[in-house]
């Protein structure tokens, strides 16, 4: 975690809680500086840190949080650490206005990234190399990725874990800190004004009833029927809630109803596909690779083995009324 002068104490926060070390999955977080010592934080807030941008040069994952002054000077030793990091093939990741870093390191030319709605512009206009998408929570590029401002770190990390250890082990780690397991990049960074919140938290139901219902025929209908709505209306709003058509997010869901019982059960895939309703083995195979890159067989390959549980999913995969689904963060199928 690369401290930049006066950095968002949240935004440090959280790949501290998420990536500690009790949780078992082998993460080290090291919070580092240009020079180690005493670290003006916002807020009122400081940190004292004990490594120096050595810690850098031999770290897998590198990441910047927010910073008062993006628009401001930052220190060419941080973007020469943050450009060598990137040619090694250090994983660098963003939260909140640490965007701004990256891209004066170039790191984010030629690629869509995302920061804090506020200084979504700011960005866009002062690098024109890069493509600034200030709607959506995180935006995974790969070897980069940039996140939104403060609770959009908790997404971005928990994505990164998933990447690196699967569904069980995020939604473990979200249980843990009291958050949603997961919610896509391409899903909004706040919702607009204009709808009213008792609307949003009846939608919020209706995501949580069509959880519990995914090997069932659910479609637009039948959830506007349940969220009593027009099925004309449900989609707009539905689409302004959380950056998806309401067919596209259930299909996310189900891809990920399908992940936890690929890691957590010993069932076929046939038998998947029938549970989580989308009816074949052949129709699971063609969403994992569209939504994935991958197939059912290698997911259970790379993140299976612990069949000790109960093969039915955990309650916390059915009861996350507001998130997305799918490791890809595009809003369209």
């Amino acid at each position: 975690m690369l401290l930049l002068p006066r950095s968002a104490p949240l935004d440090v926060g959280i790949p501290a809680q998420v990536f500690a070390p009790r949780h078992g999955l082998n993460y080290r977080a090291i919070p580092c500086a240009v020079e180690p010592g005493l670290q003006p934080g916002r807020d009122g807030l400081s940190f004292h840190v004990e490594a120096g941008l050595e810690a850098v040069a031999t770290a897998d994952t590198v990441i910047v949080p927010g910073f008062t002054d993006p628009t401001g000077p930052v220190d060419f030793r941080v973007l020469e650490a943050l450009r060598e990091a990137a040619f090694r093939g250090a994983r660098i990741v963003s939260i909140c206005t640490g965007a701004f870093a990256l891209a004066a390191a170039g790191l984010l030319d030629g690629r869509r990234a995302t920061t804090h709605w506020l200084q979504a512009a700011t960005l866009a206009r002062m690098y024109p190399k890069v493509t600034v998408d200030g709607r959506v929570l995180f935006v995974d590029e790969g070897q980069i990725l940039t996140s939104a401002g403060v609770a959009a770190g908790i997404d971005v990390c928990l994505h990164l874990v998933r990447r690196d250890h699967g569904v069980q082990a995020s939604n473990a780690i979200a249980r843990i800190l009291v958050a949603a397991p997961y919610r896509s990049g391409g899903q909004s960074q706040y919702v607009p004004r204009s709808i009213p919140e008792p609307l949003s938290d009846v939608f919020a139901a209706t995501r949580e009833w069509a959880l519990a219902h995914l090997e069932e025929p659910l479609t637009v209908a039948s959830m506007a029927r349940h969220a009593g709505v027009s099925a004309r209306t449900f989609g707009r709003r539905f689409v302004e809630d959380t950056g998806y058509t309401p067919m596209q997010w259930v299909l996310r869901a189900r891809v990920d109803l399908a992940r936890e019982l690929l890691e957590r059960t010993d069932l076929g895939i046939d038998q998947i596909a029938a549970r989580v309703g989308v009816g074949t083995g052949a129709n699971l195979r063609m969403h994992f690779q569209r939504i994935l890159a991958t197939s059912p067989s290698e997911y259970r390959k790379t993140f299976g083995g612990n069949l000790s549980q109960a093969d039915s999913p955990p309650p916390a995969l059915r009861s996350v009324g507001s998130a997305g689904w799918g490791h890809d963060n595009t809003s369209g199928d």
